[in-house]
């Protein structure tokens, strides 16, 4: 019984792994939550360092306190002063599968003495490679050119599934991964710097046994698309990739991925073209910046197979076309978000009643002033299974309107509710007098980054 507990408990804290504050509380209930937290937490540390000194600094204690005895000899017969930390009651470094050297070496430069940061590098190095660590995750900054040629870097990196680098990394650094990494499953690349490596990282895509996640980043401006050697490795990819990201004008590349699912689009050139690709199988299409125009001949090459769609950006008298093409090919979708302006209200009208599958709408609101059209629609058009609205208004609306959206909503499932925190501060005595009703089941509120925080649609 006791290890079914332990089981189940495990279960339950690793779904917590992204929430920092309640890892942390889980750390003091007792020992058996410590041992299952501990390993969770130090799995990818660095996603919750806040890159303040004073946090550097207190990370770069812990990562001294793990270096053994012959590591502190080596570095006090090098004039070296390092102060004596207690032993850790965890080997924490051990737990560590993502490796991320760019907060590494922001987490080295903190060390006092600036003349012996490279010797002091060398020794955390060899504590997190070395033959005893093995990482799924690794991240590589900009110019990276530390030496990969400690024992036990075959042994360390011979299982990497994500790496995120920028394309303008050493070639001996590079040639090293080509080397030992063949199941890299998801690849980040960052553009931008001068002096691209296309030759070495075309390599290091081809030598990918089963490549499905590609994001290409860009936002320097200073090309059109992207080079034309790597696109061309992706192809050995087309028929596993089915994530792919890109912040360009998509090329020909794109038409090869015949199994691709899910597209992330964020140009903020907004070049206009034509879009002569077929998506068959895309289901969920996420779009920060891109030419309205190319985006409604996309949502179109989709054959109704989107079931999520999420535009953060349109302008206000471009959207019509985008949402027409959205009612007239999307009848199986779930997810949508999107801007409406006044004049986009009978087009909405038209998505509640074609996309009788919708569970979730997102609206963004920009010039909207018919409020009681607005929400006169969404009593009477929406779908059934659709009762989950976000909202973020630019000028929100009066709160007689709003109780004239709830008071119709009575007799219909009950809704589950987010507003931008502006607007939820305003309107609080309002929700919760609807709650107490039973009209509005929960409510929370949109970050301010826009985050698609709160309920999920499926």
């Amino acid at each position: 019984m006791t290890n079914l507990n332990g089981d189940v408990l495990h279960l339950i804290i690793e779904e917590l792994r992204n929430d920092k504050k309640t890892l942390s509380s889980c750390l003091s209930v007792n020992r058996v939550c410590c041992e299952i937290t501990v390993p969770i937490l130090w799995n990818d540390p660095w996603k919750f360092l806040k890159l303040q000194k004073k946090n550097k600094k207190s990370l770069l204690k812990i990562i001294i306190s793990h270096l053994s005895d012959e590591s502190i000899n080596n570095l006090s017969q090098q004039n070296l002063s390092i102060n004596s930390y207690q032993k850790p009651l965890f080997n924490y470094i051990s737990y560590c599968k993502h490796l991320n050297f760019n907060i590494i070496q922001k987490v080295i430069d903190t060390f006092k003495e600036k003349s012996k940061i490279p010797i002091i590098k060398n020794e955390i190095l060899k504590l997190f490679i070395n033959e005893n660590m093995k990482f799924t995750h690794l991240y590589i900054p900009k110019r990276f050119d530390y030496k990969m040629d400690f024992i036990g870097t075959e042994h360390c990196f011979s299982e990497i599934k994500f790496i995120s680098c920028s394309i303008d990394i050493n070639d001996h650094v590079l040639f090293r991964l080509i080397e030992i990494c063949k199941s890299i499953k998801e690849l980040e690349l960052y553009f931008g710097g001068c002096n691209y490596n296309n030759n070495g990282i075309g390599r290091l895509i081809e030598a990918q046994e089963n490549l499905f996640y590609i994001s290409l980043i860009d936002y320097s401006y200073h090309t059109s698309s992207f080079n034309e050697m790597i696109e061309n490795s992706l192809t050995k990819h087309s028929n596993t990739i089915y994530y792919f990201k890109i912040t360009k004008p998509p090329t020909k590349i794109l038409s090869s991925f015949v199994n691709l699912k899910v597209l992330e689009l964020n140009d903020k050139s907004k070049m206009d073209f034509f879009w002569n690709f077929s998506l068959p199988h895309l289901e969920i299409l996420r779009v920060k910046y891109f030419s309205e125009k190319a985006l409604a001949s996309l949502i179109k090459s989709t054959s109704g197979s989107l079931i999520e769609i999420k535009i953060d950006y349109c302008k206000y008298y471009k959207c019509a076309a985008i949402i027409q093409a959205i009612h007239r090919n999307c009848p199986n979708l779930k997810y949508l978000k999107l801007i409406i302006s006044n004049w986009d209200i009978l087009e909405l009208e038209k998505v509640l009643i074609n996309c009788q599958h919708l569970k979730v709408l997102f609206i963004i609101t920009e010039y909207l002033y018919n409020w009681k059209l607005f929400f006169e629609t969404l009593t009477k058009s929406s779908p059934a299974n659709l009762f989950k609205f976000k909202f973020q208004f630019v000028d929100s609306p009066s709160s007689k309107l709003l109780r004239f959206f709830f008071d119709n909503w009575k007799g219909v499932s009950p809704i589950l509710l987010s507003f931008d925190k502006k607007s939820a501060v305003r309107m609080d005595d309002l929700i919760r007098k609807y709650e107490a009703e039973g009209i509005i089941k929960n409510h929370n509120n949109l970050h301010r980054d826009n985050r698609d925080d709160g309920f999920e649609w499926d």
